[in-house]
């Protein structure tokens, strides 16, 4: 594991890439990333009884809950640096354009480890924009590179691209597309500019995303709960949770050999064992009576002209027991504080259309702006929306 002597790039890693190939040749302890205020590089070493060959200690996103302390071992990071290899045929270099301490930063670590070769880290002193990321991209030295982004990030990039932010995303031999559902527009205007685009799924309990473009890496299983839910198993599962065993226990299990987690998401297989992620669990919102798809709802929103994204929750109602509510971002959209359809006028004949298309499912209370307020990994933010959502509703 040569962790190279190019140039360094905008932050120096080498205390990462060190550790992480110390805790990776079972020379060192657990690593935990994490990044300061003015935007330096901490590596902290973290005790993990009973896992003697922990790598890695990865926190959830905690897009909807209390962030969980992940533990990912030596074996699971290694398959999953193997599969994907696999899936992408061949080994690279990486370009880091996502925070160091959620799995798809840590993973483009560890996957630079395996294959040798010095991750370039992006500038995003300034956040991300199609300029910085272009800058970093033309780094690279490497002849096969790779790089992991978010939906909204590569939404920005290809938002009347430059002609040279089209070319560097071009010499990609593969991006990763994941920590959200994927627009059906976005990808088809990614296949369009001629971009190779892999959507994955997954999470830190599963050393990041296992199954590409609905499809299980090599060594990982998917399966179906009768419920509903998606379980994924196989080497690349992730050996509990430091802080929150009990939690574990429910999440986790063995059967005939094979470690499963069990996630919170809903999901379909078809005949050739291709996976449909319909949603989260807790994304049925009951309302009147009638079961609604958070999911399905939002996928119907996104269709409308304007609407570059979507949150659809259940809020608290007098009248339903839960009423549909939506965050919006819409093309143009200033922000606008406190109003029943902010937005202006184009959301007030959104809402209508949608009364029309959708029906009785149709959002309640629309909350209009210009983006949905993110995390730092690039995910929705998802509780400050449903607080900002529960306050516009006012328990209707």
């Amino acid at each position: 594991m040569n962790i190279g002597t190019m140039n360094k790039g905008p932050v120096n890693i080498d205390p990462a890439l060190k550790a992480l190939a110390a805790a990776l040749h079972g020379e060192g302890p657990a690593v935990e990333l994490s990044v300061r205020t003015d935007g330096g590089l901490v590596v902290g070493h973290v005790d993990t009884p009973g896992c003697d060959d922990a790598v890695a200690v990865v926190r959830t996103s905690g897009s909807t809950g209390v962030p969980k302390a992940t533990i990912l071992t030596v074996e699971a990071l290694a398959a999953s640096s193997m599969a994907t290899a696999l899936a992408l045929k061949g080994e690279g270099q990486w370009l880091l354009a996502l925070p160091v301490q959620y799995v798809a930063g840590v993973q483009v670590l560890v996957r630079s480890l395996f294959a040798g070769t010095r991750p370039w880290v992006m500038d995003m002193s300034g956040g991300f924009t199609p300029e910085a990321f272009t800058a970093a991209a033309r780094e690279l030295t490497d002849k096969i590179r790779f790089t992991s982004l978010v939906p909204t990030q590569l939404q920005r990039l290809l938002d009347a691209p430059s002609p040279e932010t089209l070319a560097a995303l071009r010499r990609f031999n593969g991006i990763l597309l994941g920590g959200a559902p994927a627009p059906a527009g976005l990808l088809d205007a990614a296949h369009d500019a001629g971009l190779r685009v892999y959507t994955t799924y997954g999470s830190a309990e599963t050393c990041g995303g296992c199954v590409y473009d609905g499809l299980p890496l090599e060594g990982v299983e998917v399966r179906v709960a009768e419920d509903g839910r998606i379980l994924l198993g196989g080497d690349t599962v992730a050996a509990g949770y430091l802080d929150a065993p009990e939690e574990a226990s429910d999440t986790f299990f063995e059967e005939d050999g094979v470690r499963w987690y069990r996630t919170s998401d809903l999901g379909t297989l078809d005949a050739d064992g291709r996976l449909t992620v319909l949603g989260r669990a807790d994304d049925v919102i009951i309302t009147g009576g009638v079961k609604v798809s958070a999911a399905h709802v939002q996928a119907e929103l996104e269709k409308s002209d304007g609407v570059l994204a979507a949150f659809v929750t259940g809020v608290p109602s007098a009248e339903w027991g839960q009423a549909v509510a939506a965050y919006v971002a819409l093309s143009g959209a200033a922000d606008v504080q406190g109003a029943a359809s902010p937005g202006g006028e184009h959301a007030v004949v959104l809402e209508q259309e949608w009364h029309r298309t959708l029906g009785l499912i149709a959002p309640k209370t629309v909350l209009a702006d210009s983006a949905l307020p993110m995390l730092p990994n690039g995910k929705p933010d998802r509780l400050a929306m449903t607080r900002r959502l529960n306050a516009l509703h006012q328990g209707k």
